[in-house]
């Protein structure tokens, strides 16, 4: 995938670079039978209370219904087109199945209009394809991981995400995480071959604050620039330091670092080895 840079003819364009949506149909509309309206939130919960700061405005979006079950068995569909997603960062294609039904599915690097994708046991093993993870040779690339069979996959979806199938022990597969976690996953759950596409979504530079607002997101204030009853790190003559341990919250819990991960966690028997383990 290509970055596309700008000439600095304002002072945002000159730090300003887009992704170059390779093999991309840019003037491509959403199939209407595969869309939803997005009611937004700003961020805020049924009574109206803000649970997550920084959300807010933003470019309307539709959302994409994405097939992340590969439901349709044994039967091969082709590749109509690569399309932009405004609501995730990887590229999407749009599939036509045997039967006539359209479909989405994630994008994974290497894949192009005219393709054949197809989700079976009996699948080759090559991008695009599911199948499940007892009939996938160790060390092949992976992608889209169910966590629980028949639930649809929830990991490895981000643009350029890639796991890695170390082992398989019986019922049980060793999947390495793209954050370097090693875990188990029962071996008829289903996961799709290659990396995710969209591998240079990581070195674009947004460039402006604007293009963030366009994203939904709202200004961060840090909370050492604040009065102290405004945040336990503000206050202070000039730049002094936060005061404390360790940086927090605005309500006082700890941050940056801090694990949340629950200590009696049912599912801490499937992880293998945590990520940043030394």
């Amino acid at each position: 995938m290509a970055i596309k840079s700008y000439k600095p003819y304002t002072p945002a364009r000159r730090g300003m670079t887009v992704s170059g949506f390779d093999g991309v149909d840019k003037k491509a509309k959403p199939e209407r039978s595969l869309v939803e309206t997005v009611k937004k939130h700003a961020g805020r919960n049924s009574y109206g209370h803000i649970t997550v700061r920084h959300r807010g405005g933003g470019n309307k979006r539709k959302y994409r219904i994405i097939d992340f079950h590969r439901a349709k068995q044994d039967m091969p569909a082709t590749v109509q087109r690569l399309e932009y997603d405004p609501n995730r960062s990887a590229f999407i294609a749009l599939v036509k199945y045997e039967d006539g039904t359209l479909s989405y599915i994630l994008a994974p690097y290497g894949l192009k209009a005219g393709d054949q994708v197809v989700s079976s046991p009996s699948a080759d093993i090559k991008p695009g394809n599911c199948l499940p993870i007892a009939n996938i040779p160790v060390g092949t690339v992976i992608h889209n991981v169910e966590l629980n069979p028949g639930r649809g996959a929830q990991l490895v979806r981000s643009a350029g995400a890639a796991a890695q199938l170390m082992a398989k022990e019986g019922e049980l597969a060793q999947v390495r995480l793209p954050s370097g976690e090693v875990r188990y996953v029962r071996t008829n759950c289903t996961a799709c071959i290659g990396q995710v596409g969209n591998l240079d979504h990581e070195n674009v530079h947004v460039g402006k604050a604007g293009r963030k607002r366009h994203m939904g997101i709202r200004p961060t204030v840090r909370g050492s620039v604040m009065n102290p009853n405004d945040h336990p790190h503000g206050g202070g003559e000039g730049r002094a330091p936060v005061g404390r341990p360790g940086p927090v919250t605005p309500w006082g819990k700890p941050a940056l670092g801090y694990k949340t991960r629950k200590t009696k966690n049912r599912t801490n028997k499937f992880i293998v080895k945590r990520r940043n383990s030394k």
